[in-house]
């Protein structure tokens, strides 16, 4: 149970780092930071490896630099789409 709060809270502190990186581009508030944060972890471990400090399963350079490409990307397909509605 204390591993899936700790793990939320890494997700959304990791989410809200990677958002102030990308210029704030993430819609969606803490709920958006929080999935911003799971899939960055993801994604910045594919891109980057498991290096750095280990905190709940998260290696925290990896993912606050993956968050940051997962947010930008999110944000610019966020400014697109609602450019043509």
């Amino acid at each position: 149970m204390w591993g899936l709060v700790i793990s939320l809270i890494m997700a959304i502190v990791i989410g809200f780092i990677g958002d102030a990186l990308a210029d704030n581009m993430m819609p969606g508030g803490i709920i958006g930071a929080a999935v911003a944060g799971l899939a960055g972890a993801w994604v910045g471990n594919l891109l980057f490896g498991d290096f750095g400090p280990n905190i709940a399963g998260f290696a925290i350079i990896p993912a606050v630099f993956g968050t940051a490409i997962f947010v930008l990307i999110l944000g610019l397909f966020a400014k697109l789409f609602r450019r043509a509605a």
